[in-house]
């Protein structure tokens, strides 16, 4: 069968990675993709957010699997239309991605059933929004409603901080957003867990922590993400078991209760204290940078996984994982997640060794002229698997420092509280 992943970023070329070692598939493609995809996949380059251009070229060359690998197709309904046409199509509908689609509508699942969170109040108008700020306790995390690409949250320390931040979403400043969430602040430590659900079934699809600022020891501004590691140490059987069932089932239970059955992969961000879960929020694919480092440690045909839902065969699967950890760097184009160059070189990729442990998985890459040029603001991802963090972390290192790039950043401290 021909199977295509949808998306250009590290996590698709993740996704291919792992997918290009199923017997299963013909032909793979991936819509657009990066440079690093061409080298195991077809690109085409298609207007995934274009619907019926998106559907004319899947049947030109006969794509009976669809994977989504971003949220904003999957928001904008991609999954409806394409299975409404007979395309299989994995993730979940336009319904149900308003998990990740507002962060509104996930605090009032959260409400409705019982699920444990932040307080939260959200606004529609600035007076309103000041009236609270005011009269709560700092530091408050002030939230788009809508998408923002990993950039809509500001922990802030003052009420003023507050109140700016406020104004600038209820000004527009992510024009998917018409609304502003606040939330207590959680403390502890965050950790990301993963399913994969036919909407009644599920199972655990794997457990990272992925580092958000762009500073190291976490400090400054948030990013889309510097480097995750697998599988999170937080995350014991006991601590599981209340992740299933105080957060994962009743929100499953309770989207089927709305009408609107969640499909797909489901990521849990989450805040745990005292080996206690308290769901940040939702996301509704893999994350990017965790999917790295998940695809590398996965020890099953991700393609049989994905074929089980369509089938309704689910439960017959068994997830197995490599033993070993590990972990995923990102590197960024000098200046993100403010502003940046692109189109500059990057040499020496082909100098660096690579196989079924270590991988330098392509973010924002484009091929020109036989030369690979960065294409965004997080552009490679070393990712390795070591009989330990710290040697993952090491080799990580030694892949990066091959490169000759001029606009080279990247996190030195991936991993350093358990590192450390």
């Amino acid at each position: 069968m021909n199977v295509a992943v949808i998306g250009s970023g590290g996590r698709e070329h993740a996704l291919c990675f792992k997918l290009s070692m199923s017997k299963k598939i013909t032909k793979l493609f991936c819509i657009p993709g990066n440079a690093g995809t061409s080298q195991i996949s077809t690109n085409l380059d298609v207007d995934y957010m274009n619907f019926e251009l998106l559907y004319s070229a899947l049947i030109a060359n006969d794509i009976s699997i669809v994977i989504v690998g971003p949220e904003v197709p999957l928001v904008a309904g991609i999954a409806d239309y394409l299975n409404s046409k007979n395309i299989f199509t994995f993730g979940p509908s336009k319904k149900a991605s308003q998990l990740e689609g507002s962060k509104a509508f996930m605090k009032k699942v959260c409400k409705d059933f019982g699920i444990p969170t932040a307080q939260y109040e959200e606004f529609d108008n600035l007076e309103s929004a000041k009236k609270y700020i005011n009269q709560s306790q700092h530091p408050l995390v002030i939230k788009s409603d809508g998408l923002a690409a990993g950039k809509g949250v500001t922990i802030s320390l003052s009420k003023s901080e507050s109140i700016q931040c406020a104004k600038e979403i209820l000004d527009g400043k992510f024009k998917t957003s018409k609304k502003v969430v606040i939330e207590e602040f959680l403390e502890g430590e965050e950790a990301s867990y993963f399913i994969i659900t036919d909407g009644e079934n599920y199972l655990p699809i794997g457990t990272a922590q992925d580092h958000k600022r762009i500073g190291e020891g976490d400090t400054g501004p948030n990013t889309g993400g510097m480097g995750a590691y697998s599988p999170s140490l937080l995350i014991n059987k006991e601590l599981q078991n209340k992740i299933n069932k105080q957060i994962i089932e009743p929100t499953l239970k309770g989207l089927n209760k709305k009408g609107c059955k969640f499909v797909g992969i489901l990521y849990a961000g989450l805040m745990i204290k005292n080996n206690q879960p308290k769901l940040i929020e939702y996301n509704i694919r893999f994350g990017d940078p965790e999917c790295q480092v998940l695809m590398m440690r996965l020890d099953v045909d991700l393609l049989n996984l994905i074929l089980s839902i369509k089938e309704k065969k689910l439960m017959s699967q068994k997830i197995s994982w490599k033993k070993e950890p590990g972990i995923t760097i990102v590197a960024a184009a000098k200046g993100y997640p403010g502003t940046y160059n692109t189109n500059s070189e990057i040499k020496n990729l082909q100098k660096i060794q690579t196989n079924n442990t270590r991988q330098i998985f392509h973010a924002g890459t484009i091929n020109k002229n036989g030369k690979v040029l960065s294409a965004g603001g997080r552009v490679l991802n070393a990712t390795c698997i070591g009989p330990d963090l710290a040697k993952a972390r090491a080799e990580a290192h030694e892949m990066l420092k091959i490169l000759e790039w001029d606009d080279l950043y990247y996190r030195k401290d991936i991993g350093w509280r358990v590192i450390n």
